[in-house]
């Protein structure tokens, strides 16, 4: 089954995609948007290419939590697709760590952190989830 993981942002969003059979998350892509809606129908689009199953969408602690669950809901209903949360508490800093260990350029790095953390969101799931 075909996973994507999200790492929300209100200005920009990172994307990942994951396998149950190979039980490994990799880094998709960052979109930046402005609009919710033209976002979500750019989520549908990446769904459909990818015959996306299940969305595990990181979910952080306080007033962000509580729209990144409205954003999750809204784009369950649009989909049809099942969302999951997952923690993603230090995924951002986890990314950017493993990227300068890795050797990855400040640019570069700075362009795929969210994807990065959407990686790291997405793996944890799988990890925990898919221990057979």
């Amino acid at each position: 089954m075909r996973i994507l993981g999200i790492d929300y942002g209100k200005r920009k969003m990172g994307f990942a995609v994951g396998d149950t059979e190979t039980k490994l998350a990799e880094p998709l892509k960052v979109l930046r948007y402005r609009d919710i809606n033209l976002l979500s129908e750019q989520i549908e689009k990446i769904v459909s290419e990818l015959n996306i199953e299940k969305i595990v969408l990181g979910i952080s602690e306080g007033k962000m939590a509580e729209e990144t669950m409205r954003f999750g809901r809204k784009l369950e209903e649009k989909t049809g697709i099942p969302i999951i949360y997952q923690d993603e508490t230090l995924t951002t800093h986890e990314a950017q760590e493993l990227s300068i260990k890795a050797g990855i350029k400040r640019k570069k790095r700075r362009a795929l952190e969210d994807a990065y953390s959407a990686t790291l969101v997405l793996q944890r799931f799988l990890d925990k989830n898919l221990l057979y």
